[in-house]
């Protein structure tokens, strides 16, 4: 009763300064009101108490400080509450923990005298932080009437003003928590490492804990204080409080880990909170019923599982499901200061985890190895095909072996420098219409208006050549009114939407000759031409009884259609199991190629100008001329010779026009001079026949295998080009009048005929000798074969079951980094084509993909590529990336995927983490679907879809 006395005692002497800290008093909590003041004593003597939950019919606050001892009072109701998961917490106390009613937290004499001390300064500091009290005091108030806990701002606020009345005598150690672990926090600190480690196991933790609160909620129910324990437990106080103010002094000796060392407040608050009770707060806990404990222990344990999973995501990486529910992982960008003090606060709790939990560690390890392992299996499906030998990487030393476009074109364009290194900031970019003429048939490289009025000539369709800008553009396209979703192949080859390419010229001009017409909502394609109007396939198997070695499909494979208009020739070759590149320039003949590639054949734009075509020697098995509108003669033959250039050796050239058949007199003359120089070419003249039911004719030549023929010529001309120029150089290369002799060399390529389709799809090239190194640091030949092998496993366990592609509705698809073809060659059962890209800085393998019955061009991604918007379905990008960015920025190439792909259309990105991290920024800037990101060791893929979101803003014209 002595020190019932004194606590009486310091109440008066505590009320005498009440009015200097609050603004309320309620009188009827007399009882809770000399608690606080007792509470106050000993929060002055080092403990910085922070609440956690409280009833919200047991509390009234008379000040922040006084408000603060109350609830820790009131916290004994709660006493079996699960501490916070995600905190480095003592857990629960033992029983004989449980402190004795009869004392309070100090042992002796001195030790009241010296919180009496502590409390006459914390009267004078509490007199001068009032209004930031009552300020505080409003917002407890509120937090406790919704059984909530205090937001870590507000814990932060209640620390600060606590530092500033603890004296140097005052202050606690952290040996006291560590301590208590070894007592009774086993449970606490090992659901910490669970919840970092491995979140999935935590509802099996979450029952062991509770089974153990039950516990001792129950024990310390029914455990009666006795005198017996008195002595002990106040022993135990003293430590304890020696401990804390060494703590306390380790926590001004570090502020960097203040933040982490208030959660260790915290904890150590509740439990010395929970031992030094008065005797009024244990009647309290008594009267309470097990019923009223068990309903709060629930709310609190569902609050405390809220705050550990928001904590936890903090810091885990998000989880996406695809749409065919196969669950991958989104790395998270998270804000790089909250991100260092996560890994601060983690590596400490792991450190303290590690000297406390050393056992529950490896075990953790283990689980983890586990849980890796699975992961891995999953990696290894999405990014290989679950080939363990991992995904093939491009040597360096096999650079040394290849030459690239860059190297072989010496005329080659200046190339941009790249004007920004490492990632661009653009993730929320904010993105504008291109404000251009075209509209939404902009093609930024070939509607370059500024530089085509700065021509100075167009007699050799200058105007209809590249011209790129200086850096692309960084604007969107819009998409034409009334937009639809594409209609599948092959009802595509026959009819198209309208309003995708709103235009009628063609089908005004060139609809008697069964090109385009108009139909309702829909243009249709009969499937004639200006020399086949009663349909392609006449006309192809006409050709074919012409020169019954053209073969189509087993010796003729990949052709050239030069001037194809809608590129019926070549849309109805694939019955015949022909590839067409057909091409046509952007003129008069109003959306030509665009309406090639809206019924899914494929095309580009380009012209037979003053530079080379974009592909490499030698690989075409025919070239043909359909009153292609193209004056082979003039000029020396110059535009025919570039045709001689890509054409195979022993391939036909189908030439189909007025001057084979015409009896006019320009006729007459143009047949003339083509006969003079295509014999001077060599060229062989295998037949000349007339088409009955179209009434037109064609004229078939070949090109010779063997240089005998010019050696023979009296006269040189068209000369033989120079031993120096490179016939592979295609990048900006202007034309030469000459000719480049045919190689001989058995080990070359050019001198054999490649192998019937299809069997030149699987079959390496054969001058693709061992000797040679491969992109992948392996002979040629292996490497071949193994891109091919992954590219399948790739395609079948990866792409065909995990990104939810509905591959029925892909047809028009690009490759944006090939390197073998082996992706295009994976795919050859399905009703697609591929469009193989060789990138200007890459090793020149675009030979190769010929060899093999494919087809693809040369391009360099820092430019606009030459094909209309909204004409692929899927575009896939191997490693482009992280070495394009290294040469311009990649928002003029995410603008330029954007023009190319159809609204609902696909990306698939693999690449460096860092890369796939840039890419997925920007293409979320463009209100793009990403379906999955998925990152291992630096490795990672992305699968994203188009929606048909457009700006409102017009760019600046300037």
């Amino acid at each position: 009763m002595a020190l019932g006395n004194r606590s009486r005692s310091s109440s008066n002497k505590r009320s005498s300064s009440s009015s200097y800290t609050s603004t309320v008093m309620v009188m009827g909590f007399i009882a809770l009101c000399v608690v606080g003041v007792w509470m106050m004593n000993y929060s002055s003597a080092g403990v910085s108490t922070q609440t956690t939950t409280a009833r919200t019919n047991t509390v009234t606050s008379t000040a922040s400080s006084d408000e603060n001892n109350t609830q820790a009072a009131e916290n004994n109701n709660n006493n079996n509450e699960k501490p916070k998961a995600f905190e480095d917490n003592p857990g629960d106390l033992p029983d004989d923990a449980i402190k004795n009613d009869d004392g309070p937290n100090k042992s002796d004499a001195a030790a009241i005298n010296e919180g009496k001390t502590s409390r006459e300064k914390q009267e004078q500091a509490a007199a001068e932080e009032q209004k930031e009290d009552q300020k505080q005091q409003e917002l407890n108030q509120a937090q406790l009437s919704e059984e909530t806990t205090i937001p870590e701002n507000q814990q932060a606020e209640q620390t600060a003003t606590q530092e500033k009345i603890i004296t140097a005598d005052d202050q606690p150690n952290e040996k006291n928590h560590q301590q208590k672990n070894n007592n009774g926090g086993q449970s606490g600190g090992n659901d910490q490492i669970d919840v970092e480690s491995k979140p999935q196991e935590q509802p099996a933790e979450t029952n062991s804990d509770n089974s153990k609160q039950n516990n001792n909620a129950q024990a310390f129910q029914d455990k009666k204080p006795g005198n017996a324990d008195q002595t002990q437990m106040q022993q135990q106080q003293q430590q304890q409080q020696q401990q804390q103010q060494q703590q306390q002094q380790q926590q001004q000796q570090q502020p960097q880990k203040h933040q982490h060392q208030q959660q260790q407040q915290e904890e150590q608050s509740q439990g010395v909170e929970r031992n030094e009770n008065s005797q009024e707060s244990q009647n309290n806990i008594q009267g309470s019923s097990n019923q009223q404990q068990q309903q709060q222990q629930q709310e609190n344990q569902h609050q405390q599982h809220s705050q550990e999973q928001e904590h936890h995501d903090q810091q885990k990486p998000q989880q996406y499901t695809d749409e065919t529910n196969h669950v991958t992982t989104l790395p998270t960008i998270p804000d790089q200061n909250q991100q260092k003090k996560n890994q601060g606060e983690q590596q400490q709790q792991q450190q303290q985890q590690e000297e406390s939990y050393p056992q529950r560690k490896k075990g953790n390890a283990a689980a983890d190895q586990n849980n890796k392992g699975t992961e891995s299996n999953s990696g290894e499906t999405l990014l290989n095909g679950g080939d363990s030998s991992g995904i093939p990487k491009e040597s360096k030393e096999s650079k040394k072996s290849w030459r690239t476009q860059a190297d072989q074109s010496e005329n080659e364009k200046e190339r941009r420098k790249d004007e920004k290194e490492g990632q661009d900031s653009i993730y929320g970019y904010s993105w504008q219409l291109c404000n251009v003429t075209t509209g939404p048939d902009y093609i930024p490289c070939l509607d370059n208006e500024k530089a085509i009025k700065k021509l100075r000539s167009t007699k050799h369709f200058q105007h209809r050549e590249r011209h790129c800008p200086q850096e692309g553009p960084t604007c969107l396209v819009p998409h034409p009114e009334g937009y639809k979703t594409s209609i599948q192949w092959p009802k595509s080859r026959d009819k198209i939407w309208y309003h995708n390419v709103p235009h009628t010229l063609l089908a005004e001009v060139k609809g008697h000759q069964n090109w385009v017409k108009v139909s309702g909502e829909f243009l249709t394609f009969p499937g004639g031409g200006t020399q086949f109007i009663h349909g392609a396939l006449l006309y192809i198997d006409f050709l074919q009884n012409a020169v019954p070695n053209l073969a189509w499909g087993k010796h003729t494979r990949v052709i050239l259609d030069v001037g194809c208009g809608v590129a019926s020739f070549g849309g109805y070759l694939f019955d015949r199991d022909v590839l067409t590149m057909s091409f046509a320039p952007k003129d008069e003949h109003e959306a030509q190629v665009q309406f090639a590639l809206e019924r899914g054949i494929p095309a580009i734009s380009a012209v037979m100008g003053t530079q080379r075509l974009p592909f490499p020697s030698r690989v075409f098995d025919a070239v043909h001329c359909a009153r292609c509108r193209v004056p082979w003669h003039l000029e020396g033959g110059m535009l025919l010779l570039e045709l001689n250039r890509v054409l195979r050796p022993g391939g036909y050239f189908i030439w189909s026009a007025t001057p084979v058949y015409g009896k006019l007199d320009e006729d007459k003359k143009i047949w003339k001079e083509m006969t003079a120089l295509t014999k001077s070419m060599c060229w062989d003249l295998v037949a000349i026949k007339n088409n009955k039911v179209n009434l037109v004719a064609a004229a078939i030549y070949r090109k010779p295998t063997s240089n005998q023929c010019y050696e023979q010529r009296k006269q040189k001309q068209p000369p033989m080009c120079k031993t120096d120029d490179d016939p592979n150089a295609a990048w900006y290369v202007p034309l030469q009048a000459c000719m480049h002799r045919v190689p001989v060399d058995k080990s070359e390529r050019g001198t054999q005929w490649p192998e019937n389709w299809p069997n030149r799809l699987e079959t390496p090239p054969y001058w693709l000798n061992s000797s040679r190194m491969g992109i992948y640091g392996k002979p040629a030949p292996q490497d071949f074969a193994r891109d091919y092998e992954h590219w399948k496993r790739v395609i079948n366990n990866s792409y065909m079951k995990s990104l939810g592609i509905n591959w029925s509705g892909v047809r028009n698809v690009m490759d944006m980094r090939a390197v073998y073809g082996g992706f295009a060659a994976a795919l050859k059962d399905l009703k697609v084509w591929v469009m193989n890209v060789v990138n200007v800085d890459s090793a020149d393998t675009l030979p190769i993909i010929y060899e093999r019955g494919l087809f693809g061009i040369y391009h360099d991604w820092c430019e606009s590529f030459s094909t209309y918007p909204r004409t692929y379905d899927l575009l896939h990008a191997d490693h482009l990336f992280s070495s394009l960015k290294k040469r311009c920025r990649l928002a003029p190439v995410m603008a330029e995927i954007d023009r190319i792909v159809r609204p609902g259309g696909k990306l698939i990105v693999r690449d460096e983490s860092s890369a796939i991290g840039e890419v997925e920024n920007l293409l979320k800037s463009l209100h793009w679907e990403v379906h999955l990101t998925f990152s291992k060791n630096q490795e990672g893929m992305l699968s994203a879809q188009k929606g048909n979101w457009r700006p409102t803003t017009l760019a600046d014209t300037s």
